[in-house]
């Protein structure tokens, strides 16, 4: 439950990051208006993807992961079990920022090779 707990808040926290990045391009001689309308057509290609997907798949790989390194390193103390659950949990913490951070960095890809594609001088 506790690792249900923290997916959703990550999905919630990463929900519509897409919409809100806001890429440096070099606008000299670039009409305002259907800049913004690239951007936005951009930002809709990215919200295709999904970082709370991402950080779903993170927090599960992470929880699997932590969880058997914990029941090894907690054979050798005495404690498997204990060393399992401390690791499921540090492990799907873990796992859920790094893949919350991989689907936002996503975004950010495609809404940057949409506005290249489209012409624009995309500085970062």
């Amino acid at each position: 439950m506790k690792r249900l707990s923290m997916v959703l808040v990550a999905a919630l926290g990463v929900a519509g990051c897409a919409q809100s990045y806001q890429p440096v391009v070099d606008t000299k001689g670039v009409d305002s208006a259907r800049y913004q309308q690239d951007l936005y057509e951009c930002r809709q290609y990215a919200e295709q993807t999904s970082p709370a997907g991402d950080a779903a798949v993170g927090a599960v790989a992470g929880a699997a992961g932590g969880a058997a390194l914990g029941a090894i390193v907690g054979a050798f103390t005495g404690s498997a079990g204990t060393g399992a659950a401390i690791g499921a949990a540090t492990g799907g913490t873990v796992g859920v920022a790094g893949g919350a951070t991989k689907g936002i960095n996503d975004q950010q890809t495609i809404i940057n090779n949409c506005l290249r594609g489209r012409g624009y001088s995309v500085l970062n």
